[in-house]
């Protein structure tokens, strides 16, 4: 049985397909050289007390000092880990987990660093090397010394490491395409498939623990709120079509909201670990799985802010914001609007876990990108954002010093998602109000017609591929066959979406850009 989940025990080739009105377009790699600068969901903000050129910056630097550090490549030809650093125990070089950060990382940070493919393929090649032995796309949690798995239980999966693998998978498709030596959208739909059978309780859909964790275990209704990926979940649904991966989403927004409501109502702070969630859903008892605090927001759960706010980031999805808000209003009063004062670790109630007064990036840096979804909480975000950058490398630990660089890449615009995140196709359309668009392709001019003879609010927004919007307006109509009039001939030509919300509801249309 895998006894830690990650994060630490208890220690302070190449193609993209680019649609463009019916025709294909190969071009070389990488397609999304860093920096991105993404737009992100309406309303959310970035850090104003830097350029964008030094937040860009600011990543690049940190992740220089990164990979001398944490890339390795002592475990065999053509391989890379992410080292787990000299604090570990038990002889560990490597958990799962740090492996899909690894992997995230490269692909992301591809045209800054020339080598990032062959940094990623060697960390694809790690973790290959290293299968659960419960299913062989899954990957062994805990490597040791010798580079071999533990056999104490290290050579199952957690489900963590595993999402955040296969999620690299499918944006490196996107960064290089398939058609080198490894097919990364094959690998990457195998993998989704073996985490839906072996990582995910098929009556409740959550997420369990990892593979260990099987029909009938005593914990097969529990979970791990630091593993709610609603960003990733949303990336698998696109590349297979499955739908089961929208219930996930909205079983692990069910949890986020019944924790807040039960148990947190004043902090809107997570646990660690939940259990019994098809019953009495509460936090876990002390040491549930790893220690003393695993029924409080400990250095599993200090995760969640980043984790949930990346699905406002990219889909807009108010549940996330309103999850995060919560969180932003407790620690800006806790901490008299001084992020030096975030400590590592706190009783859902607020409290401070005892001992836990020094500071860690893998507290701060989620804390800061949490800050990102309202205007409201700039000032915070802009201090949040300093006070991680003066956090140095050689002081802190591979767990925090990778979250930090994973936080800096939010924080900077530079966090982007496969094609298909957003999930527009997630929305179920009923057949009235109708929304009819014309002309479809179009030049310039767009004429949306509503059949709705009822008075409306409506919002229209128009996204490309990647979910950066490009045009908002908000208005209403009265009366039947409604007609509202865009100019949309500014934009490049391609295929973009439509999406029209109107009275709560949302319709989504393709709308091609012509010559």
């Amino acid at each position: 049985m895998n006894n830690f989940s990650m994060s630490g025990w208890k220690i302070p080739g190449v193609y993209l397909l680019v649609l463009i009105c019916g025709y294909s377009v190969y071009a070389q790699p990488p397609q999304k050289p860093f920096p991105q600068h993404v737009s992100y969901a309406t309303g959310s903000i970035k850090p104003v007390n830097f350029s964008q050129l030094q937040l860009d910056n600011s990543v690049k630097a940190f992740y220089d000092q990164w990979k001398i550090k944490y890339l390795r490549d002592d475990c065999g030809a053509d391989q890379y880990y992410v080292w787990f650093d000299e604090y570990s125990e038990n002889n560990s070089i490597c958990v799962s987990e740090g492996q899909g950060y690894g992997m995230m990382i490269t692909a992301i940070i591809a045209g800054y660093d020339p080598n990032a493919k062959i940094y990623f393929d060697g960390l694809y090649n790690f973790y290959k090397a290293h299968p659960s032995v419960n299913n062989n796309y899954l990957m062994a949690w805990n490597q040791i010394a010798g580079c071999i798995d533990d056999p104490e239980g290290g050579d199952d999966s957690s489900t963590d490491g595993d999402m955040d693998i296969v999620f690299a998978l499918l944006l490196a498709d996107e960064q290089w395409g398939s058609t080198g030596s490894i097919d990364y959208k094959a690998e990457a739909i195998a993998m989704i498939n073996a985490i839906k059978q072996e990582e995910i309780n098929q009556i409740s859909w959550n997420p369990t623990l990892g593979d260990w964790v099987t029909t009938g275990s005593a914990e097969y209704d529990d979970t791990r709120t630091s593993d709610f990926m609603m960003d990733h979940f949303r990336a698998f649904r696109h590349a297979t079509g499955d739908n089961d991966w929208i219930n996930i989403i909205n079983k692990c927004y069910t949890v986020v909201s019944t924790m807040q409501t039960n148990f947190s109502p004043n902090t809107g702070l997570l646990p660690d670990f939940v259990t019994d969630l098809s019953s009495s859903m509460h936090p876990a008892p002390p040491n549930y799985l790893e220690g003393e605090f695993d029924g409080h927001y400990y250095y599993n759960a200090c995760r969640t802010p980043f984790r949930i706010t990346l699905d406002f980031l990219l889909s807009d999805d108010a549940r996330a914001k309103n999850a995060v808000q919560k969180m932003n209003a407790w620690i800006i009063a806790k901490t008299g609007n001084n992020p030096a004062n975030i400590h590592a670790g706190y009783y859902l109630n607020g409290n401070d876990i005892p001992d836990n007064d020094y500071e860690s990036g893998a507290f701060v840096g989620p804390f800061a990108v949490a800050a990102m979804v309202d205007a409201t909480n700039q000032n915070w975000l802009n201090e949040s954002f300093s006070f991680l950058l003066s956090l140095d490398l050689q002081d802190y630990t591979y767990y925090d010093n990778t979250l930090k660089l994973l936080c800096l890449l939010v924080l900077s615009g530079n966090y982007w998602a496969p094609q298909g995140v957003q999930g527009f196709e997630d929305y179920i359309c009923p057949e009235h109000p109708r929304v009819i668009v014309s002309p479809n392709p179009f030049r310039s001019l767009v004429t949306v017609f509503i059949d709705d003879p009822d008075f409306c609010m409506m919002t229209f927004m128009v996204r490309d591929v990647y979910g950066q919007i490009f045009y908002t307006i908000k208005t209403n109509h009265s009366g039947k066959n409604s007609r509202h009039n865009f100019n949309l001939g500014f934009l490049p030509d391609g295929v973009y979406f439509l999406v029209s919300e109107i009275n709560g509801n949302y319709y989504i249309s393709k709308l091609c850009k012509s010559p």
